[in-house]
């Protein structure tokens, strides 16, 4: 029998001062069993390690940084559980209560055919408004379909609708949980970007449910500059193309217009702002400057592979982190 109920995994590379926070607030979950906190560690160079290595409650597995990979560190962490549910964090994913982790596992317990949870993100405070309501509308609309889902939701549906397959591959491990024992069959793909979709897909297409869990939140988000979201698109539609088939933004007319149409919009949105705060006209001048590089960045994602090698190195964001 498993000596806790779940694990709490968070993988760390100079994640000062961000995972204090954040594991003063996994040390002081509220549940009815027993957890272990599993942190790896890939080579930090900023502290992260010394203060880590001062928790008692801590379990820290430390890997040299060539050793990295998104899936295959996180699977090596989850390895080393032994346990019934696996929950994820990244560093910089705060939970925003003590009932976080029992949420999840609550949500799981449902249906033992639900293989993987996800939980809703809020932007940290200081975020910018733009910022909060983009995270907001994104979580809002899982709420528009059934909180447990799987293949045989709309089966129709998603042989034919790729925004559907998209919404049923959904997951993120800054804020989710897994059944171990569906990971021992499906583990992390050694991808280098969306590990966590991937693995989503492959345990709906096995015929398992995914739940969403509206109440286990966390805080995380980024405000990034214009050249961080250029990078992270291109990413986002490198990896999409790559893994998915999909083309965020494929033929040049229509991604020039959509630079023109998206800026534009983000220049005049309207936000409640007792909620999200007041919007200068700087403010919007950056985010319409952001919101045509999103639209680029997809479409230079779209075809990355006619681009040499070493510029598809330099306009990817998650390499540049990872190098720094």
């Amino acid at each position: 029998m498993a000596k806790h109920r779940c694990a709490v995994i968070v993988p760390t590379k100079n994640a000062m001062p961000s995972i204090s926070r954040v594991l003063e607030k996994v040390l002081n979950q509220n549940t009815p069993w027993s957890y272990d906190v599993i942190v790896i560690d890939s080579g930090s160079g900023d502290g992260t390690r010394e203060y880590l290595r001062q928790q008692p409650r801590v379990r820290l597995i430390e890997i040299e940084p060539k050793n990295f990979g998104h899936g295959r560190t996180r699977n090596l962490a989850i390895e080393a559980a032994d346990t019934e549910f696996v929950a994820l964090l990244t560093h910089d994913a705060e939970p925003i209560d003590d009932k976080w982790l029992l949420t999840l596992v609550s949500t799981a317990e449902q249906d033992e055919r639900i293989a993987g949870v996800f939980g809703r993100h809020l932007a940290y405070p200081l975020s910018s408004p733009f910022i909060k309501n983009d995270i907001d509308r994104h979580f809002d609309s899982f709420l528009k379909y059934p909180l447990v889902v799987d293949r045989h939701t709309d089966s129709a549906r998603y042989a034919t609708d790729e925004s559907w397959r998209q919404a049923l591959h959904f997951y993120s491990d800054n804020n989710s949980l897994m059944r171990k024992s569906v990971w021992e069959k499906f583990p992390y793909p050694d991808v280098e970007f969306a590990e966590d979709q991937l693995w989503a897909r492959s345990i709906i297409e096995a015929g398992y449910a995914k739940a969403y869990a509206p109440d286990a939140i966390v805080y995380h988000s980024h405000d990034y500059t214009a050249s961080q979201q250029f990078m992270r698109a291109f990413d986002e539609s490198r990896h999409f193309n790559k893994y998915f088939g999909y083309k965020l933004s494929s033929q040049p007319l229509k991604a020039l217009r959509s630079m023109c149409r998206l800026a534009l919009y983000a220049f005049k949105q309207e936000m409640d702002e007792q909620k999200y705060g007041k919007i200068t006209t700087l403010m919007r001048l950056r985010r319409a400057r952001q919101s045509a590089l999103l639209v680029a960045g997809h479409f230079l994602g779209s075809h990355h592979e006619k681009l040499p090698r070493y510029l598809v190195q330099r306009l990817s964001l998650d390499g540049a982190l990872f190098r720094g």
